[in-house]
């Protein structure tokens, strides 16, 4: 659970999205690293104080009906689905490109359906097939990123191959709140958004083997280990590189192994990447096919996506995810050749699964609070209560929501949210329009 928490949120994010956020605020982007980071730990024990009661798989859709009511449910089995078939769509993509590094001749899209393939094949197998790949996958960008993080300690405080010692001076020197309060909140809603992913152990809870032992271990350690990875390999990159300097070069990875005479550092990173790839369109097929198996248990979708194989994974559900991922990308293909525009019609798309990815963050905090009133009994004794609740509830959610209203005064993700929000709003006209009426 651990690995597949770590694998769902360490990704391109870090690896390719890094510069985006420090050109934005400098490298006080630190600190949006840990504050997400400390809001995202109450988010998780929160989703924990529930689970240890009842492990249960897509929980937090669950919780929602449960607890708030059955149309929140279904937003945030759908937010998911949706978010996760636009991460799959685009790291797909992303695979394509990679491999031309390698195969510059090869067709982009070639790589992405042999890919998407796969995966569907490994998580048709069984849950341990999809999380022995989850685990690998994860593994080698944990690797990485320790190696980055050696490797830049030791430029910073000793010196490498004819480079002398850095210090950490570039952390101030150049500035550290670089773009005010506005360039600051800016770049935390997409380390919010770097962070989407870790609400996986709230998925694969049900299917865990001592869910309550694994769950409050893989909680209390992911957290930790997701903060050293991001906080530890970004301190690195900006004490080693002033941040203006970051903003205009390649991939701050492979610039840092390059630094230290590591020659082949862009075939490293590009390995890295391409697992990077793999391992969010393992956790999209299965944590979206895991929601619409949810969805039909609720009599939300056709009863033929609760079927399951004799493996007990819900294959009808499997395939449509992996069919929806692989008509994304020969979509990215086609629609080039008639519309000019269509590639930036994606990019839309794809960021407009930010605050879709938000919504179950929102659901378990007002979830747990509901969970409190109605179970005073077992709160007591808890043994994995949520710390300080319900202050903390309520300032997560105050720090969501602002976070949100930022997005919307950034020119880069205004068009984004209102897809996102136009999304909500036409799944919650549809639910009353066709489900409400069964519920009454």
């Amino acid at each position: 659970m651990q690995m597949i928490a770590l694998g769902g949120t360490i990704g391109v994010g870090l690896f390719m999205g890094a510069k985006s956020t420090i050109a934005w605020t400098g490298p006080s982007v630190l600190l949006a690293y840990g504050i997400a980071g400390l809001f995202l730990y109450l988010i998780m024990r929160a989703l924990g104080e529930m689970l240890y009661d009842n492990p249960i798989s897509g929980s937090f859709s669950h919780f929602a009906t449960e607890y708030m009511h059955p149309v929140f449910g279904y937003l945030t089995a759908w937010s998911n689905i949706f978010q996760w078939i636009v991460v799959g769509i685009s790291e797909m993509i992303a695979i394509g490109t990679y491999m031309q590094f390698w195969w510059p001749g090869i067709p982009s899209w070639v790589p992405g359906i042999i890919a998407v393939v796969f995966l569907c094949i490994a998580n048709l197998i069984s849950v341990s097939a999809f999380g022995e790949l989850e685990y690998w996958f994860a593994l080698i960008k944990v690797v990485t990123i320790i190696a980055m993080i050696v490797v830049g300690a030791v430029v910073i405080v000793l010196g490498f191959n004819g480079v002398g010692p850095t210090g950490i001076s570039n952390l101030w020197s150049h500035g550290f709140f670089t773009g005010g309060v506005k360039g600051f909140f800016f770049a935390l809603s997409i380390v919010f958004a770097s962070y989407q992913g870790i609400e996986l152990i709230g998925v694969t809870a049900g299917e865990a083997e001592d869910p309550k032992h694994t769950l409050v271990k893989a909680i209390q350690d992911t957290i930790g280990r997701i903060l050293i990875f991001y906080i530890g390999s970004i301190f690195v990159m900006l004490a080693i590189y002033p941040w203006d300097k970051i903003v205009n070069i390649g991939s701050p990875f492979v610039e840092t192994f390059a630094r230290v005479g590591i020659s082949f550092a862009a075939s490293i990173i590009n390995f890295v990447v391409l697992t990077a790839a793999l391992s969010g369109s393992n956790s999209a097929i299965y944590s979206s096919s895991r929601m619409s198996y949810l969805l039909a248990q609720n009599g939300q979708l056709p009863k033929r996506y609760n079927k399951v194989n004799k493996h007990g994974v819900p294959y009808i559900s499997v395939i449509s995810i992996a069919l929806g991922i692989l008509i994304g990308v020969l979509l990215n293909v086609i629609l080039p050749l008639f519309y000019k525009g269509a590639s930036q019609i994606f990019v839309y798309v794809y960021s407009s699964s930010v605050l879709p990815g938000m919504v179950p963050w929102f659901v378990i905090i007002m979830s747990e609070l509901k969970y409190r009133k109605l179970h005073p009994e077992r709160i007591k004794n808890h043994p994995f209560k949520m710390p300080l609740a319900p202050f903390s509830n309520y300032l997560t959610l105050a720090m969501l929501a602002l976070t949100l209203v930022f997005m919307f005064f950034n020119n880069d993700t205004r068009i984004p949210l209102i897809v996102g929000i136009v999304f909500l709003g036409l799944m919650t006209i549809l639910y009353f329009a066709k489900f409400n009426k069964k519920k009454n």
